[in-house]
C-alpha cells in the first residue's frame, strides 16, 4: 500500500438497536453522574419531561431552548441552569441543534455528555463545535467537546417527518463525501464514509415511501453514524466553509442548506481529483459524484435552490466574499469568482457545473 496517513479513533461509547433509550439510566451511573440536565429545542420539550419523569432522581432538569447555530446567549442560559440544578452531565435528545448545545456546554466545564440523537446529524460523534455569536459562526476542536456516549435508537426516528429525514440524510452524506478528499483523509476514514453512503443511498427512498419502515430507519440511523464519525475523524473544507456561512451570517436552516450545496461543492472539488469521489458516483450510478447527489437529492424531493431557503440573490456577492475569507484547506484551490458562480447556481437550483 503506497500511502502515508494518520489514524485517531474517537473514543465514544456507541449504543444502537431498537429499544436502547430505555438504558439511559444506566449510562447515567456509568460515567458515575447522579444529576443529568436534559436539553432539547422547544418542539421536543414534552419528550424529555417524560425522560425526566422516568429518570426521577437522576434528572436535575430541563432545558428546552435549543436552536439552530448554537448561539452563544443560548449557551450561557443553559450554562446558568447547569449551574443552578447541581447538574453534573448533560443528556442531549434530539438533533443537531440540541447536540450543539451539549457540546457548548461541555466545552465550557468538561460536563460529560450522553446523546440520544433521533435525527441523521452525525454531530454526536465529532469533537467539534460549531457556535454562532453577532451573525458570525466558528469552529472549534477539543478532546472534551466529543460526547461520552451515544444511543442511537431506531424506534425514536419513526416519527421524524420525512422532510427532515432527507434533510438530514443528505447533511450525513455531505459529511463523509467531503471526508473522502479531505487533506487528512485516512483508510478507515474512507471506508466508513463509503459505508455510510451507501446505507443512506439505500434508506432514504425507503423512508420516503414508507416513513414508519423499521428497517429503513435503522438502516439511516446507522449510516448518519458512520458519515458523522467520518467528520469527526478528518478536516472540513470547502463545502462545511460554505455551509457554516450561510447558517451563521444568514441563519438559513442547517441541514437544508446542506443539502441544497452539496452537489456544487462536489463538482468543485471532483475537478481536482475525481478519482477520490468516484466510489460515490458508482453508489449512486451516475457519470460524476455531483451528478448523482443532485439527481438523488431531487428526487427525494429535497430542496435544490438556496432562493426557496430565503437566500436573496443580493447576498451573494457577500456569501461568496466570507466563504473565501480564512478558508478550509479544499482539495481545489479556493477562487473567489469560482466559488461566486458556484453560489449563483446553488441560489437558481442549477444542475451543478
Amino acid at each position: 500500500m503506497d500511502q502515508s496517513f494518520i489514524y485517531t479513533g474517537n473514543p465514544a461509547r456507541i449504543l444502537f438497536g431498537s429499544g436502547r433509550a430505555a438504558e439511559l439510566g444506566e449510562e447515567i451511573r456509568r460515567l458515575g453522574r447522579r444529576r443529568a440536565l436534559l436539553l432539547s429545542t422547544p418542539f421536543q420539550k414534552p419528550d424529555v419531561e417524560a425522560i425526566a419523569q422516568t429518570l426521577g432522581n437522576l434528572a436535575a432538569g430541563v432545558f428546552a431552548e435549543a436552536t439552530m447555530h448554537t448561539p452563544v446567549e443560548v449557551t450561557e442560559r443553559a450554562m446558568a441552569v447547569y449551574s443552578d440544578t447541581g447538574a453534573d452531565c448533560v443528556v442531549a435528545f434530539g438533533g443537531g441543534s440540541t447536540i450543539g448545545l451539549g457540546k457548548a456546554i461541555a466545552y465550557r466545564n468538561d460536563a460529560p455528555q450522553i446523546v440520544i440523537a433521533t435525527t441523521y446529524a452525525g454531530s454526536e460523534v465529532t469533537p467539534i463545535l460549531g457556535q454562532t455569536e453577532r451573525g458570525v459562526k466558528t469552529t472549534v476542536r477539543g478532546s472534551s467537546i466529543l460526547p461520552e456516549t451515544v444511543i442511537y435508537d431506531p424506534d425514536l426516528t419513526r416519527g421524524l417527518p420525512v422532510a427532515i429525514s432527507v434533510t438530514s440524510g443528505l447533511n450525513a452524506i455531505a459529511h463523509a463525501v467531503e471526508g473522502l478528499c479531505a487533506q487528512d483523509r485516512n483508510p478507515i476514514a474512507s471506508m466508513m464514509a463509503v459505508e455510510g453512503v451507501r446505507a443512506l443511498k439505500v434508506a432514504l427512498p425507503g423512508i420516503v415511501t414508507n416513513p414508519g419502515d423499521a428497517v429503513a430507519r435503522s438502516n439511516a440511523l446507522y449510516g448518519s453514524w458512520l458519515c458523522g464519525s467520518v467528520l469527526g475523524m478528518v478536516g472540513m473544507a470547502l463545502h462545511h466553509k460554505i455551509c457554516h456561512t450561510l447558517g451563521g451570517t444568514y441563519d438559513l436552516p442547517h441541514a437544508e442548506t446542506h443539502a441544497v450545496m452539496l452537489p456544487h461543492t462536489v463538482a468543485y472539488a471532483e475537478k481536482a481529483v475525481p478519482e477520490l469521489l468516484s466510489p460515490v458516483a458508482e453508489i449512486f450510478g451516475a457519470p460524476t459524484a455531483a451528478a448523482g447527489l443532485y439527481a438523488f437529492s431531487a428526487a427525494l424531493g429535497a430542496p435544490t435552490s438556496l432562493k426557496v431557503l430565503g437566500l436573496a440573490s443580493a447576498d451573494l456577492d457577500r456569501a461568496a466574499e466570507l466563504a473565501t475569507t480564512n478558508p478550509y484547506w479544499n482539495p481545489r484551490p479556493i477562487e473567489k469568482q469560482a466559488i461566486r458562480d458556484l453560489l449563483q447556481r446553488a441560489w437558481s437550483g442549477s444542475r451543478p457545473e
